[in-house]
């Protein structure tokens, strides 16, 4: 069973930075971060393949936003600079278990397994 915590959330003002972490209890999948504002679908924001090699983005974050990888430590960040309000949401991390871990997966129906969710609030 994989469990995924996700940490590092929390208020901000626009312009700040933030990272969160992502802790796989797993192995060198790929894994992705999505958010949900209040009253709006979840939306995809980036993904990465399991050796860290390929990365993808949503537009609305590109330039500001980076996912990277250290599977030694089987953790997972979101680095978000140039934070805006409507960065607001409930970040998610996802893991992609049973697809392969070459590519980087943009819809949800692409993971298996997801984290409890971190709360990111950017004040104007």
């Amino acid at each position: 069973q994989v469990q995924l915590v996700e940490s590092g959330g929390g208020l901000v003002q626009a312009g700040d930075s933030l990272r969160l972490s992502c802790a796989a209890s797993g192995s060198t999948f790929s894994m992705g971060w999505f958010r949900q504002a209040p009253g709006k679908e979840r939306d995809f924001v980036a993904a990465i393949s399991g050796s860290g090699l390929k990365t993808n983005y949503a537009d609305s974050v590109k330039g500001r936003f980076t996912i990277s990888r250290d599977n030694a430590k089987n953790t997972v960040y979101l680095q978000m600079n140039s934070l805006k309000p409507e960065d607001t949401a409930v970040y998610y991390c996802a893991l992609a278990r049973y697809r392969s871990s070459y590519f980087t997966y943009i819809t949800s129906d692409r993971y298996d397994y997801w984290g409890q969710g971190t709360q990111v609030t950017v004040s104007s």
